[in-house]
Protein backbone atom coordinates (compact mmCIF):
# COMPACT_ATOMS: atom_id res chain seq x y z
CA UNK A 1 0.00 0.00 0.00
CA UNK A 2 2.91 2.76 0.49
CA UNK A 3 3.19 2.99 -3.16
CA UNK A 4 -0.27 3.17 -4.03
CA UNK A 5 -1.13 6.75 -3.97
CA UNK A 6 2.11 7.86 -5.66
CA UNK A 7 2.09 5.20 -8.32
CA UNK A 8 -1.88 5.99 -9.03
CA UNK A 9 -0.83 9.76 -9.03
CA UNK A 10 2.10 9.39 -11.24
CA UNK A 11 -0.76 7.44 -13.72
CA UNK A 12 -2.78 10.62 -13.96
CA UNK A 13 -0.38 13.36 -13.92
CA UNK A 14 0.72 11.37 -17.15
CA UNK A 15 -2.07 12.51 -18.89
CA UNK A 16 -2.09 15.63 -20.87
CA UNK A 17 -5.45 16.80 -19.08
CA UNK A 18 -5.24 20.33 -20.72
CA UNK A 19 -8.43 22.40 -19.57
CA UNK A 20 -10.86 21.71 -19.96
CA UNK A 21 -9.55 18.16 -21.47
CA UNK A 22 -9.78 15.01 -19.23
CA UNK A 23 -7.47 13.07 -21.20
CA UNK A 24 -8.76 9.98 -19.56
CA UNK A 25 -8.27 10.69 -15.78
CA UNK A 26 -11.53 10.36 -14.99
CA UNK A 27 -11.94 6.41 -16.45
CA UNK A 28 -8.67 5.59 -14.44
CA UNK A 29 -10.52 6.86 -11.38
CA UNK A 30 -13.56 4.90 -12.51
CA UNK A 31 -12.38 1.88 -12.87
CA UNK A 32 -11.13 1.87 -9.50
CA UNK A 33 -14.04 2.60 -7.62
CA UNK A 34 -16.70 0.52 -9.51
CA UNK A 35 -14.48 -2.52 -8.10
CA UNK A 36 -15.67 -0.48 -4.64
CA UNK A 37 -19.14 -0.34 -5.88
CA UNK A 38 -19.88 3.07 -6.37
CA UNK A 39 -22.50 4.05 -8.94
CA UNK A 40 -21.01 5.79 -11.59
CA UNK A 41 -22.68 8.53 -13.27
CA UNK A 42 -20.60 10.74 -16.11
CA UNK A 43 -22.50 14.16 -16.76
CA UNK A 44 -20.75 15.40 -19.88
CA UNK A 45 -21.49 18.87 -20.30
CA UNK A 46 -20.73 20.69 -23.42
CA UNK A 47 -17.68 18.84 -24.29
CA UNK A 48 -16.95 18.81 -20.54
CA UNK A 49 -16.12 15.36 -18.75
CA UNK A 50 -17.86 15.00 -15.45
CA UNK A 51 -18.14 12.99 -12.64
CA UNK A 52 -20.48 11.85 -9.95
CA UNK A 53 -19.68 8.50 -7.92
CA UNK A 54 -21.83 7.41 -5.02
CA UNK A 55 -21.69 4.68 -2.59
CA UNK A 56 -24.18 4.34 -0.32
CA UNK A 57 -27.97 6.09 -0.13
CA UNK A 58 -27.79 7.07 3.31
CA UNK A 59 -26.78 10.11 5.41
CA UNK A 60 -24.19 11.67 6.08
CA UNK A 61 -22.81 11.65 2.77
CA UNK A 62 -18.92 13.01 2.74
CA UNK A 63 -18.06 13.99 -0.69
CA UNK A 64 -14.75 14.29 -1.96
CA UNK A 65 -14.46 17.17 -4.51
CA UNK A 66 -11.95 18.09 -7.12
CA UNK A 67 -10.55 18.52 -10.71
CA UNK A 68 -8.48 16.73 -13.18
CA UNK A 69 -7.21 19.06 -15.94
CA UNK A 70 -4.52 21.20 -15.29
CA UNK A 71 -3.39 24.62 -17.01
CA UNK A 72 -0.82 25.21 -19.80
CA UNK A 73 2.85 24.44 -18.95
CA UNK A 74 4.41 27.03 -20.16
CA UNK A 75 7.84 26.83 -22.26
CA UNK A 76 8.74 22.83 -22.19
CA UNK A 77 12.35 23.88 -22.42
CA UNK A 78 12.40 25.70 -18.96
CA UNK A 79 11.12 22.56 -17.18
CA UNK A 80 13.81 20.51 -15.82
CA UNK A 81 11.78 17.38 -17.44
CA UNK A 82 8.65 16.88 -19.10
CA UNK A 83 5.53 17.97 -17.27
CA UNK A 84 3.54 15.10 -18.29
CA UNK A 85 6.35 12.53 -17.52
CA UNK A 86 6.38 12.46 -13.42
CA UNK A 87 9.60 12.51 -12.51
CA UNK A 88 10.99 12.47 -8.89
CA UNK A 89 14.18 14.55 -8.04
CA UNK A 90 15.65 15.02 -4.95
CA UNK A 91 12.73 13.87 -2.66
CA UNK A 92 9.99 15.67 -5.18
CA UNK A 93 7.38 14.85 -7.68
CA UNK A 94 7.46 16.73 -10.64
CA UNK A 95 4.85 17.68 -13.54
CA UNK A 96 1.92 19.51 -14.03
CA UNK A 97 -0.75 19.06 -11.52
CA UNK A 98 1.19 17.37 -8.99
CA UNK A 99 0.10 19.83 -6.14
CA UNK A 100 -2.91 21.25 -8.11
CA UNK A 101 -4.74 18.62 -7.81
CA UNK A 102 -3.96 15.22 -9.49
CA UNK A 103 -2.23 14.11 -6.26
CA UNK A 104 -5.30 14.51 -4.02
CA UNK A 105 -7.25 12.71 -6.42
CA UNK A 106 -4.93 10.11 -5.83
CA UNK A 107 -4.84 10.70 -2.03
CA UNK A 108 -9.07 10.25 -2.25
CA UNK A 109 -8.97 7.44 -3.98
CA UNK A 110 -6.59 5.50 -2.04
CA UNK A 111 -7.80 6.49 1.20
CA UNK A 112 -11.59 5.37 0.20
CA UNK A 113 -10.48 1.64 -0.69
CA UNK A 114 -7.93 1.65 2.49
CA UNK A 115 -11.17 2.79 4.67
CA UNK A 116 -13.57 0.54 3.17
CA UNK A 117 -11.67 -2.28 3.52
CA UNK A 118 -10.67 -2.03 6.62
CA UNK A 119 -14.49 -0.37 7.71
CA UNK A 120 -16.93 -2.13 5.25
CA UNK A 121 -19.70 -1.75 6.92
CA UNK A 122 -19.34 1.95 7.82
CA UNK A 123 -22.49 4.01 8.43
CA UNK A 124 -23.05 6.76 5.65
CA UNK A 125 -22.44 7.58 2.38
CA UNK A 126 -19.30 8.37 0.36
CA UNK A 127 -19.08 10.65 -2.79
CA UNK A 128 -16.54 11.60 -5.85
CA UNK A 129 -17.77 15.05 -7.52
CA UNK A 130 -14.65 15.55 -10.69
CA UNK A 131 -15.16 17.67 -13.30
CA UNK A 132 -12.41 18.79 -16.08
CA UNK A 133 -13.19 22.41 -16.58
CA UNK A 134 -11.82 24.30 -13.06
CA UNK A 135 -8.94 25.58 -14.38
CA UNK A 136 -10.97 27.40 -17.74
CA UNK A 137 -13.96 29.22 -17.66
CA UNK A 138 -15.66 26.54 -14.82
CA UNK A 139 -19.06 26.62 -16.58
CA UNK A 140 -19.78 23.31 -17.90
CA UNK A 141 -18.39 21.81 -14.99
CA UNK A 142 -19.18 21.27 -11.19
CA UNK A 143 -21.59 24.11 -11.43
CA UNK A 144 -23.68 21.88 -13.97
CA UNK A 145 -23.42 18.61 -11.89
CA UNK A 146 -24.32 20.60 -8.45
CA UNK A 147 -27.34 21.83 -11.08
CA UNK A 148 -28.44 18.35 -11.71
CA UNK A 149 -28.27 17.50 -8.07
CA UNK A 150 -30.24 20.26 -6.65
CA UNK A 151 -32.78 19.24 -9.54
CA UNK A 152 -33.23 15.76 -8.38
CA UNK A 153 -33.31 17.04 -4.64
CA UNK A 154 -29.78 14.95 -4.15
CA UNK A 155 -27.96 16.57 -0.83
CA UNK A 156 -24.41 16.87 0.34
CA UNK A 157 -23.39 16.58 3.80
CA UNK A 158 -19.87 17.28 3.78
CA UNK A 159 -17.40 18.50 1.34
CA UNK A 160 -13.83 18.23 0.96
CA UNK A 161 -12.28 19.79 -1.94
CA UNK A 162 -8.98 18.46 -2.54
CA UNK A 163 -7.41 22.15 -3.95
CA UNK A 164 -3.53 23.07 -2.78
CA UNK A 165 -4.19 24.91 0.87
CA UNK A 166 -0.77 24.42 2.63
CA UNK A 167 1.45 26.81 2.86
CA UNK A 168 5.02 25.88 4.38
CA UNK A 169 4.01 22.31 5.60
CA UNK A 170 1.14 19.69 5.25
CA UNK A 171 -1.72 20.25 7.35
CA UNK A 172 -0.96 23.82 8.32
CA UNK A 173 -3.90 25.81 6.45
CA UNK A 174 -7.82 24.47 5.88
CA UNK A 175 -9.38 26.74 3.76
CA UNK A 176 -13.10 27.12 5.79
CA UNK A 177 -14.41 29.18 2.93
CA UNK A 178 -13.53 31.77 0.62
CA UNK A 179 -15.10 35.08 -0.47
CA UNK A 180 -17.28 36.24 -3.23
CA UNK A 181 -15.78 37.94 -6.26
CA UNK A 182 -18.22 41.07 -8.03
CA UNK A 183 -16.83 42.71 -10.75
CA UNK A 184 -17.75 45.79 -12.57
CA UNK A 185 -17.39 48.03 -15.72
CA UNK A 186 -18.00 51.23 -15.05
CA UNK A 187 -17.54 53.94 -17.92
CA UNK A 188 -18.02 57.77 -17.07
CA UNK A 189 -18.87 60.22 -19.79
CA UNK A 190 -17.40 63.06 -20.68
CA UNK A 191 -17.09 65.55 -23.65
CA UNK A 192 -14.17 65.09 -26.34
CA UNK A 193 -12.26 68.39 -27.34
CA UNK A 194 -9.02 70.06 -27.88
CA UNK A 195 -6.76 69.83 -24.66
CA UNK A 196 -5.64 73.38 -25.76
CA UNK A 197 -9.71 74.35 -25.12
CA UNK A 198 -10.68 72.50 -21.71
CA UNK A 199 -13.81 74.59 -21.30
CA UNK A 200 -15.12 73.13 -24.68
CA UNK A 201 -14.97 69.52 -23.16
CA UNK A 202 -15.75 67.82 -19.94
CA UNK A 203 -13.00 65.59 -19.10
CA UNK A 204 -14.31 62.18 -17.61
CA UNK A 205 -10.94 61.26 -15.68
CA UNK A 206 -11.15 64.63 -13.62
CA UNK A 207 -14.66 64.14 -13.30
CA UNK A 208 -14.39 60.78 -11.92
CA UNK A 209 -10.71 61.30 -9.74
CA UNK A 210 -13.24 62.04 -6.63
CA UNK A 211 -15.44 59.44 -6.85
CA UNK A 212 -12.99 56.34 -7.41
CA UNK A 213 -10.85 58.01 -4.54
CA UNK A 214 -13.82 58.16 -2.15
CA UNK A 215 -14.34 54.27 -3.01
CA UNK A 216 -11.24 53.29 -2.41
CA UNK A 217 -11.05 54.87 0.75
CA UNK A 218 -14.68 53.59 1.64
CA UNK A 219 -14.85 50.95 4.58
CA UNK A 220 -16.95 47.89 3.21
CA UNK A 221 -17.36 46.02 6.35
CA UNK A 222 -15.04 44.78 9.60
CA UNK A 223 -12.51 41.81 9.66
CA UNK A 224 -14.02 38.96 11.53
CA UNK A 225 -13.28 35.67 12.74
CA UNK A 226 -13.11 34.09 9.70
CA UNK A 227 -12.30 36.82 6.68
CA UNK A 228 -10.96 39.97 6.26
CA UNK A 229 -12.37 43.45 5.55
CA UNK A 230 -14.31 43.74 2.06
CA UNK A 231 -11.91 45.59 -0.48
CA UNK A 232 -12.32 47.56 -3.73
CA UNK A 233 -9.85 47.71 -6.29
CA UNK A 234 -9.47 49.14 -9.74
CA UNK A 235 -7.89 46.67 -12.06
CA UNK A 236 -7.73 48.39 -15.57
CA UNK A 237 -8.27 52.19 -16.59
CA UNK A 238 -8.58 52.75 -20.52
CA UNK A 239 -8.99 56.52 -21.33
CA UNK A 240 -8.22 58.85 -24.26
CA UNK A 241 -7.82 58.47 -27.68
CA UNK A 242 -3.50 57.81 -28.07
CA UNK A 243 -3.31 61.69 -28.47
CA UNK A 244 -1.83 63.69 -26.45
CA UNK A 245 -3.69 66.63 -27.38
CA UNK A 246 -7.06 65.42 -27.31
CA UNK A 247 -9.65 65.15 -23.82
CA UNK A 248 -11.41 61.80 -23.93
CA UNK A 249 -14.97 61.81 -24.55
CA UNK A 250 -15.20 58.48 -22.36
CA UNK A 251 -13.38 56.47 -19.39
CA UNK A 252 -14.13 52.91 -18.71
CA UNK A 253 -12.67 51.27 -15.29
CA UNK A 254 -13.24 47.91 -14.50
CA UNK A 255 -12.88 47.02 -10.80
CA UNK A 256 -13.83 44.17 -8.51
CA UNK A 257 -14.66 43.75 -5.14
CA UNK A 258 -13.62 40.62 -3.19
CA UNK A 259 -16.49 40.49 0.00
CA UNK A 260 -17.31 38.73 2.82
CA UNK A 261 -20.30 37.24 4.37
CA UNK A 262 -20.20 40.50 6.22
CA UNK A 263 -20.98 41.69 2.80
CA UNK A 264 -24.40 41.60 0.48
CA UNK A 265 -24.19 42.04 -3.01
CA UNK A 266 -27.24 44.48 -3.14
CA UNK A 267 -25.75 46.07 -0.45
CA UNK A 268 -22.08 46.90 -2.29
CA UNK A 269 -24.00 47.45 -5.32
CA UNK A 270 -26.21 50.45 -3.57
CA UNK A 271 -23.20 51.51 -2.00
CA UNK A 272 -21.22 52.43 -5.21
CA UNK A 273 -23.91 53.73 -7.26
CA UNK A 274 -24.74 56.36 -4.01
CA UNK A 275 -21.27 57.18 -4.10
CA UNK A 276 -21.41 57.88 -8.21
CA UNK A 277 -24.60 59.48 -8.07
CA UNK A 278 -23.48 61.34 -5.23
CA UNK A 279 -20.67 63.65 -7.17
CA UNK A 280 -23.23 63.73 -10.11
CA UNK A 281 -21.38 61.34 -12.57
CA UNK A 282 -23.07 60.70 -15.93
CA UNK A 283 -21.88 56.95 -16.04
CA UNK A 284 -22.83 53.31 -17.17
CA UNK A 285 -22.18 50.42 -14.93
CA UNK A 286 -22.44 47.04 -15.76
CA UNK A 287 -22.30 44.18 -12.67
CA UNK A 288 -20.66 40.71 -12.87
CA UNK A 289 -20.85 38.16 -9.99
CA UNK A 290 -18.92 35.52 -10.47
CA UNK A 291 -18.18 33.88 -7.11
CA UNK A 292 -20.81 33.78 -4.02
CA UNK A 293 -18.77 33.59 -0.67
CA UNK A 294 -19.15 30.83 1.49
CA UNK A 295 -18.28 29.81 5.13
CA UNK A 296 -18.32 26.28 7.55
CA UNK A 297 -17.66 27.70 10.85
CA UNK A 298 -16.22 24.96 12.95
CA UNK A 299 -18.11 22.19 13.73
CA UNK A 300 -18.28 18.39 11.82
CA UNK A 301 -15.77 18.78 8.90
CA UNK A 302 -13.67 21.55 10.13
CA UNK A 303 -13.36 19.36 13.56
CA UNK A 304 -12.66 16.01 11.88
CA UNK A 305 -10.41 17.40 9.56
CA UNK A 306 -8.09 18.93 12.05
CA UNK A 307 -8.16 15.94 14.05
CA UNK A 308 -7.25 13.88 10.81
CA UNK A 309 -4.44 16.89 10.18
CA UNK A 310 -3.35 15.94 14.16
CA UNK A 311 -3.15 12.44 13.92
CA UNK A 312 -1.61 12.16 10.72
CA UNK A 313 1.02 14.74 10.80
CA UNK A 314 0.97 15.92 14.37
CA UNK A 315 0.34 19.68 13.20
CA UNK A 316 -1.81 22.10 14.62
CA UNK A 317 -3.66 23.26 11.38
CA UNK A 318 -5.58 26.85 11.26
CA UNK A 319 -8.50 28.07 9.19
CA UNK A 320 -8.22 30.46 6.15
CA UNK A 321 -10.42 32.05 3.74
CA UNK A 322 -8.08 33.47 1.96
CA UNK A 323 -6.67 33.63 -1.97
CA UNK A 324 -9.39 33.48 -4.92
CA UNK A 325 -12.21 31.04 -5.55
CA UNK A 326 -12.66 27.81 -6.06
CA UNK A 327 -15.32 24.99 -7.16
CA UNK A 328 -16.58 24.95 -3.70
CA UNK A 329 -18.83 28.24 -4.28
CA UNK A 330 -20.76 26.23 -6.45
CA UNK A 331 -20.87 22.69 -3.84
CA UNK A 332 -21.87 25.10 -1.01
CA UNK A 333 -25.39 25.83 -2.85
CA UNK A 334 -26.36 21.91 -1.88
CA UNK A 335 -23.84 21.42 1.18
CA UNK A 336 -23.70 23.21 4.36
CA UNK A 337 -19.93 22.46 5.28
CA UNK A 338 -17.45 23.09 2.45
CA UNK A 339 -13.58 22.99 2.97
CA UNK A 340 -10.83 23.03 0.93
CA UNK A 341 -7.66 20.80 2.11
CA UNK A 342 -4.99 19.42 0.31
CA UNK A 343 -1.00 19.61 -0.11
CA UNK A 344 1.82 22.81 0.03
CA UNK A 345 0.16 25.42 -2.47
CA UNK A 346 4.08 27.15 -3.38
CA UNK A 347 4.26 25.51 -7.35
CA UNK A 348 0.52 25.46 -8.10
CA UNK A 349 0.53 27.05 -11.44
CA UNK A 350 4.63 27.37 -12.00
CA UNK A 351 7.44 25.73 -14.20
CA UNK A 352 7.99 22.88 -12.61
CA UNK A 353 5.26 22.34 -10.36
CA UNK A 354 5.95 19.45 -7.55
CA UNK A 355 5.03 18.06 -4.39
CA UNK A 356 6.80 16.40 -1.85
CA UNK A 357 7.22 12.39 -2.07
CA UNK A 358 7.55 12.47 2.02
CA UNK A 359 3.90 14.23 1.67
CA UNK A 360 1.90 11.76 -0.39
CA UNK A 361 1.07 9.11 2.12
CA UNK A 362 0.27 11.32 5.03
CA UNK A 363 -2.34 12.99 2.66
CA UNK A 364 -3.75 10.24 2.26
CA UNK A 365 -4.07 9.09 5.71
CA UNK A 366 -5.42 12.09 6.53
CA UNK A 367 -8.13 12.09 3.87
CA UNK A 368 -8.68 8.41 5.37
CA UNK A 369 -8.84 9.67 9.13
CA UNK A 370 -11.35 11.76 8.32
CA UNK A 371 -13.22 9.17 6.56
CA UNK A 372 -12.92 7.34 9.76
CA UNK A 373 -13.89 10.57 11.83
CA UNK A 374 -17.27 11.14 10.09
CA UNK A 375 -18.35 7.96 9.13
CA UNK A 376 -17.81 5.18 12.04
CA UNK A 377 -19.94 5.50 14.82
CA UNK A 378 -17.99 5.05 18.33
CA UNK A 379 -19.89 1.84 18.54
CA UNK A 380 -18.43 0.18 15.40
CA UNK A 381 -13.79 1.74 17.07
CA UNK A 382 -12.47 -1.53 18.11
CA UNK A 383 -10.95 -2.02 21.68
Amino acid sequence: MQESTLQLAKEIIARRSLTPDDAGCQEILIARLERLGFCIERMPFNGVDNLWARRGNVAPLLCFAGHTDVVPSGPVEKWGSDPFDPQIRDGMLYGRGAADMKTSLAAFVIAIEEFISAHPDHYGSIALLLTSDEEGVAVDGTDKVVQALQARGETIDYCIVGEPTCSDRLGDTIKNGRRGSLSGKLTVKGIQCHIAYPHLGKNPIHLAAPAIAELAATTWDQVNEYFPPTTWQISNIHGGTGATNVVPGHVEILFNFRFSTASSVDDLKSRVHEILDRHQLEYDLQWELSAKPYLTPKGNLVNAVAAAIKTATGVETTLSTSGGTSDGRFIANICPQVLEFGPINATIHKINECVAVADIEPLKEIYRHTLANLLIKKSQVKK
